[in-house]
């Protein structure tokens, strides 16, 4: 009788353990994660030059990364006290409902199916799906000019299912893992084009100046949101007063300029935030 209770004791202390290190899981909103622990778990791209790119030395740099920092800042985390955590279009719900990130910033698009399973701040940015092509393809117009191509884009990703559901009969569509994977095969021959956001592809065509174009004919209307725990109102509230700052002050631009200023990429203005 002893060992059961003893037994049952522990399994209830392992669980509690295993609840309080599993993130922001123990906790109703990112807002008192951030005021109890004074650090967060971020989850962002690592990949994307411009927007999230993990450095050789392990840190990362990139306009989300500039939109996180300023929004942890607000929520009383420093820069120092965030640790990022490598996401990928296809396991960002899934990080936000299991615990192991507080908050996603990583070229999140808003979409009805996302908000059924995360509640979504923002958006701190609109963009528009276009297309990446080799700097001597003059075949790739746009959108209209798909028929028997070869694309590429990410699993789980909105850009990805817009292909499937209104192009699906006239191109072909190869789903890699990362966009990083996508530009090695469209820089090599075997694919003709990428498919994702413009602001995405303008930080690759950057990367590969004189190698790879931004097609410039944008084809959907993509909003990008902070993703916060389903439900999370205090976390969308607090998430969105720090974004209206950040506007307004000017960060947000700044960040735009240092993140894209060699890629001819023009700055747009600051978007409407929106209530989901």
């Amino acid at each position: 009788m002893f060992g059961r209770s003893l037994y049952a004791m522990f399994a209830v202390v392992a669980l509690t353990a295993t609840a309080c290190g599993s993130g922001q899981a123990s906790y109703d909103s990112v807002v008192d994660k951030a005021k109890n622990d004074k650090k967060l778990v971020i989850g962002v791209k690592a990949d994307q030059p411009g927007l999230g790119l993990r450095t050789p030395d392990g840190t990362f740099t990139g306009f989300d990364i500039e939109i996180a920092k300023y929004v942890a800042k607000s929520l009383g985390v420093e820069a120092k006290d965030i640790t990022f955590k490598e996401t990928v279009s296809a396991n960002r719900e899934a990080f936000l409902q299991q615990g192991q990130v507080d908050m996603v910033v990583a070229t999140y698009s808003i979409n009805d199916a996302r908000k059924q399973k995360v509640s979504f701040a923002g958006p701190y940015f609109v963009a528009g799906q276009d297309l990446l092509v080799r700097a001597d393809d003059a075949t790739l117009t746009g959108p209209d000019a798909l028929n028997g191509k070869k694309l590429c884009s990410v699993a789980g990703s909105t850009s990805a299912q817009k292909v499937k559901d209104g192009y699906a009969k006239t191109v072909q569509l190869q789903e890699e893992r990362t966009y990083s994977a996508c530009v090695d095969r469209v820089l090599g021959g075997q694919l003709d084009a990428i498919t994702t956001d413009n602001v995405i592809l303008a930080g690759y065509a950057a990367q590969h100046t004189g190698k790879l174009k931004v097609v410039g004919k944008p084809f959907s209307t993509e909003k990008y949101g902070i993703g916060l725990k389903k439900d999370d109102s205090a976390g969308r509230k607090a998430v969105n007063e720090a974004l209206t700052k950040m506007f307004a002050d000017g960060s947000w631009k700044k960040a735009l300029e240092t993140s894209f200023g060699g890629a001819g990429f023009t700055v747009p203005e600051a978007p409407k935030l929106e209530q989901y």
